[in-house]
């Protein structure tokens, strides 16, 4: 009898220790992902909002307030179109519609690549931006992986490198075709128009 309540306990103990692993191991955030319709074709991004919060929250919101609807793709960088840069790069830089300018938000903090762990590889997205901690609305998408872009790189001489936040995960083609576009040394000529931009339901 004592063997039976004995064996009972065991067993309840270790369907008590299982419900409670098994409550422990929630299932991993799905990040999300956006849509972006362009002249060009359509984009579709990942947004890394559990490594890269700050960027992150800060592209979405833009996104969620439909700034980037009438937007354009109006800067290709390509290996012939820098020549005042020893450190080349090849990336493609979006921004809002022009007409929303005045009602953006104040820029956000760097979140560096040393900090979030992502990297500036091909298809990444990230925040453009000149100094550290002036990022605002424009972002742009790596062609190729590019380094010098992260943390330590070479690109800037503050070596603080851009804030990543997510990735293509569709669309690279078009992504491609717009940094091949007709340009004026790095001003496309004319910018690739974002027809919508929104989140993937």
């Amino acid at each position: 009898m004592r063997t039976v309540e004995t064996r009972a306990k065991w067993m309840t103990s270790i369907a008590l220790l299982a419900m409670g692993c098994v409550a422990e191991q929630k299932p991993a955030a799905r990040l999300p992902g956006v849509v972006v319709e362009t002249e060009a074709g359509t984009l579709e991004i990942e947004v890394n909002d559990q490594r890269a919060p700050v960027p992150a929250a800060n592209f979405l919101r833009y996104l969620d307030g439909g700034f980037y609807d009438g937007g354009r793709f109006h800067r290709t960088v390509k290996p012939d179109n820098q020549p005042d840069n020893q450190v080349k790069i090849e990336v493609i830089q979006g921004g809002i519609n022009s007409a929303r300018e005045k009602a953006g938000f104040p820029p956000i903090l760097l979140e560096r690549t040393s900090v979030t762990g992502l990297r500036h590889v091909d298809g990444a997205v990230s925040m453009a931006r000149l100094g550290p901690d002036s990022a605002s609305s424009d972002f742009f998408i790596c062609i190729g992986d590019q380094p010098e872009l992260d943390f330590g790189g070479k690109r800037n001489l503050d070596g603080q490198g851009f804030a990543a936040f997510g990735r293509v995960t569709s669309g690279m083609d078009v992504a491609r075709k717009i940094q091949r576009a007709q340009a004026e040394g790095q001003k496309l000529t004319p910018p690739a128009k974002i027809l919508l931009a929104s989140r993937r339901h």
